[in-house]
């Protein structure tokens, strides 16, 4: 019998963020898909509202956001996910619709977690 175990790599520091009424934990290098932002490819962002930071063993919890917190990062892309098919009907009625929608997203890349 095979035993496959998944390593999870430790971050020294992490934050968890929120960007389009949705959280992320991030962590510096790491590239995050969040709902679409109006920057173009190569400009910086700037994540305020962090919700909590991690850092070498001491958290910081926010009520409702962590003062004086910032999540800095770099836009990689804009683009759209994969498409989902929605399917409807309803039996013995002859109803059904087939649709597709594709959502928008932006890939940011995170350069660093300022906790002061």
């Amino acid at each position: 019998m095979l035993l496959f175990i998944q390593v999870v790599e430790d971050h020294l520091m992490y934050a968890v963020i929120e960007s389009g009424g949705k959280q992320y934990k991030v962590a510096p290098g790491e590239v995050v898909r969040v709902e679409k932002l109006s920057q173009e490819s190569g400009a910086t962002v700037e994540f305020n509202k962090v919700l909590a930071v991690y850092n070498d063993q001491e958290i910081m919890v926010g009520t409702p956001w962590v003062q004086n917190a910032k999540v800095i990062g770099t836009v990689l892309d804009n683009g759209k996910a994969k498409k989902v098919i929605v399917f409807k009907y309803k039996r013995k009625k002859q109803y059904r619709v087939t649709r597709g929608h594709r959502q928008p997203y932006t890939a940011v890349k995170i350069d660093e977690i300022n906790a002061s």
